[in-house]
Protein backbone atom coordinates (compact mmCIF):
# COMPACT_ATOMS: atom_id res chain seq x y z
CA UNK A 1 0.00 0.00 0.00
CA UNK A 2 2.78 2.22 0.18
CA UNK A 3 3.18 3.45 -3.56
CA UNK A 4 -0.74 3.22 -3.84
CA UNK A 5 -2.25 6.54 -4.27
CA UNK A 6 -4.90 6.89 -1.80
CA UNK A 7 -8.14 9.62 -1.89
CA UNK A 8 -9.84 10.56 0.65
CA UNK A 9 -12.93 11.13 -1.18
CA UNK A 10 -15.94 13.26 0.49
CA UNK A 11 -19.48 12.77 -0.82
CA UNK A 12 -22.86 15.22 -0.21
CA UNK A 13 -26.23 14.96 -0.13
CA UNK A 14 -26.14 16.08 -4.36
CA UNK A 15 -27.69 14.04 -6.80
CA UNK A 16 -24.31 13.14 -8.32
CA UNK A 17 -23.68 11.03 -4.87
CA UNK A 18 -26.44 8.55 -5.69
CA UNK A 19 -24.23 6.84 -8.57
CA UNK A 20 -20.81 7.44 -6.44
CA UNK A 21 -19.90 3.80 -7.14
CA UNK A 22 -19.66 4.70 -10.85
CA UNK A 23 -16.39 6.84 -9.97
CA UNK A 24 -15.43 4.82 -7.21
CA UNK A 25 -15.15 2.30 -10.07
CA UNK A 26 -13.34 4.94 -12.09
CA UNK A 27 -10.95 5.71 -9.39
CA UNK A 28 -9.97 2.06 -8.63
CA UNK A 29 -9.44 1.14 -12.28
CA UNK A 30 -6.88 4.75 -12.21
CA UNK A 31 -5.09 2.85 -9.78
CA UNK A 32 -6.68 4.68 -6.49
CA UNK A 33 -7.36 2.99 -3.21
CA UNK A 34 -10.33 5.32 -2.29
CA UNK A 35 -11.61 5.59 1.26
CA UNK A 36 -15.11 7.40 1.41
CA UNK A 37 -16.28 9.89 4.08
CA UNK A 38 -19.77 10.98 3.75
CA UNK A 39 -21.77 14.06 5.05
CA UNK A 40 -24.78 13.09 7.43
CA UNK A 41 -27.41 13.57 4.88
CA UNK A 42 -24.99 11.56 2.48
CA UNK A 43 -24.99 9.05 4.44
CA UNK A 44 -28.61 8.54 4.53
CA UNK A 45 -28.86 8.92 0.57
CA UNK A 46 -26.17 6.18 -0.49
CA UNK A 47 -25.65 2.32 0.81
CA UNK A 48 -22.05 2.88 2.84
CA UNK A 49 -22.38 -1.30 3.31
CA UNK A 50 -21.87 -1.64 -0.44
CA UNK A 51 -19.59 0.98 -0.43
CA UNK A 52 -17.36 0.04 2.04
CA UNK A 53 -17.60 -3.69 0.16
CA UNK A 54 -16.72 -2.16 -2.94
CA UNK A 55 -13.62 -0.08 -1.68
CA UNK A 56 -12.52 -2.40 1.01
CA UNK A 57 -12.84 0.27 4.06
CA UNK A 58 -15.62 1.40 6.11
CA UNK A 59 -17.76 4.74 4.66
CA UNK A 60 -17.40 7.31 7.79
CA UNK A 61 -19.97 9.77 8.71
CA UNK A 62 -19.39 9.69 12.28
CA UNK A 63 -16.44 10.79 14.03
CA UNK A 64 -14.08 8.41 16.24
CA UNK A 65 -13.85 8.11 19.65
CA UNK A 66 -10.21 8.77 21.44
CA UNK A 67 -8.30 5.73 21.26
CA UNK A 68 -10.18 4.13 18.32
CA UNK A 69 -7.83 3.54 15.45
CA UNK A 70 -8.15 5.84 12.29
CA UNK A 71 -9.91 2.73 10.09
CA UNK A 72 -8.46 5.22 6.76
CA UNK A 73 -4.68 5.10 5.51
CA UNK A 74 -3.18 8.07 4.99
CA UNK A 75 -4.16 10.10 2.35
CA UNK A 76 -2.51 11.48 -0.46
CA UNK A 77 -5.38 13.11 -1.99
CA UNK A 78 -8.13 14.55 -1.00
CA UNK A 79 -11.36 15.34 -3.11
CA UNK A 80 -14.90 16.72 -2.36
CA UNK A 81 -17.65 15.70 -5.25
CA UNK A 82 -20.31 16.04 -5.34
CA UNK A 83 -19.73 19.56 -3.37
CA UNK A 84 -22.41 21.23 -2.36
CA UNK A 85 -23.29 24.83 -1.44
CA UNK A 86 -23.66 24.06 2.53
CA UNK A 87 -20.10 21.95 2.35
CA UNK A 88 -18.37 24.74 0.50
CA UNK A 89 -19.73 27.71 2.46
CA UNK A 90 -18.42 26.09 5.75
CA UNK A 91 -15.59 24.80 4.63
CA UNK A 92 -14.61 28.28 3.57
CA UNK A 93 -15.47 29.48 6.98
CA UNK A 94 -13.35 26.85 8.45
CA UNK A 95 -16.59 25.27 10.27
CA UNK A 96 -15.43 21.82 11.55
CA UNK A 97 -19.31 20.75 12.80
CA UNK A 98 -18.81 17.25 10.91
CA UNK A 99 -16.58 14.50 10.35
CA UNK A 100 -16.71 15.19 6.42
CA UNK A 101 -16.02 19.23 6.90
CA UNK A 102 -12.92 18.08 9.65
CA UNK A 103 -11.28 15.92 6.82
CA UNK A 104 -11.70 18.62 4.24
CA UNK A 105 -9.98 21.37 6.62
CA UNK A 106 -7.20 19.27 7.93
CA UNK A 107 -6.60 18.83 4.11
CA UNK A 108 -5.66 21.97 3.64
CA UNK A 109 -2.55 21.96 6.18
CA UNK A 110 -1.67 18.67 4.64
CA UNK A 111 0.66 19.41 2.00
CA UNK A 112 -1.27 16.92 -0.13
CA UNK A 113 -3.55 17.72 -2.98
CA UNK A 114 -6.88 19.17 -2.26
CA UNK A 115 -10.08 19.31 -5.06
CA UNK A 116 -13.44 20.32 -5.07
CA UNK A 117 -16.03 19.10 -7.36
CA UNK A 118 -19.24 21.76 -6.89
CA UNK A 119 -22.77 20.34 -7.95
CA UNK A 120 -24.87 23.47 -6.69
CA UNK A 121 -28.29 24.97 -8.27
CA UNK A 122 -27.58 28.34 -10.31
CA UNK A 123 -30.27 30.02 -7.87
CA UNK A 124 -27.54 28.78 -4.93
CA UNK A 125 -24.43 29.71 -7.12
CA UNK A 126 -26.35 32.85 -7.38
CA UNK A 127 -25.82 33.32 -3.64
CA UNK A 128 -23.40 36.07 -2.88
CA UNK A 129 -21.23 34.59 -0.40
CA UNK A 130 -20.88 31.57 -2.75
CA UNK A 131 -17.94 32.99 -5.27
CA UNK A 132 -16.25 34.61 -2.52
CA UNK A 133 -15.91 31.60 -0.62
CA UNK A 134 -14.67 29.60 -3.67
CA UNK A 135 -12.13 31.83 -4.69
CA UNK A 136 -10.79 32.23 -1.11
CA UNK A 137 -10.50 27.65 -0.91
CA UNK A 138 -8.92 28.63 -4.28
CA UNK A 139 -6.55 30.72 -2.41
CA UNK A 140 -5.70 28.14 -0.50
CA UNK A 141 -4.47 25.69 -2.92
CA UNK A 142 -8.08 24.22 -3.27
CA UNK A 143 -8.56 22.61 -6.83
CA UNK A 144 -11.96 23.15 -7.99
CA UNK A 145 -13.49 21.82 -11.02
CA UNK A 146 -17.64 22.00 -11.24
CA UNK A 147 -19.24 18.82 -12.08
CA UNK A 148 -21.92 20.39 -14.83
CA UNK A 149 -23.69 16.85 -15.01
CA UNK A 150 -25.50 14.43 -12.53
CA UNK A 151 -22.40 12.20 -13.20
CA UNK A 152 -19.55 14.23 -14.67
CA UNK A 153 -16.95 11.40 -13.20
CA UNK A 154 -14.54 12.16 -16.16
CA UNK A 155 -13.69 16.11 -14.86
CA UNK A 156 -12.88 13.96 -11.78
CA UNK A 157 -10.61 11.65 -13.21
CA UNK A 158 -8.99 14.01 -15.72
CA UNK A 159 -8.29 16.60 -12.66
CA UNK A 160 -7.26 14.01 -10.26
CA UNK A 161 -4.01 13.26 -12.91
CA UNK A 162 -3.36 16.77 -13.22
CA UNK A 163 -0.65 17.04 -10.10
CA UNK A 164 -0.95 20.54 -8.25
Amino acid sequence: MNSQRVLALVVCAAPPVLRIGELIDLLQEDGWAVCLTATPTAATWIDREALAEQTGYPVRAEWRRPGEPEPHPPATAVAVAPATFNVINKWAQGVNDTLALGILNEALGASIPVHAFPNVKPQLAAHPSYNRHLQLLREAGVAVAPLNAESDWETVIRTLKVPL
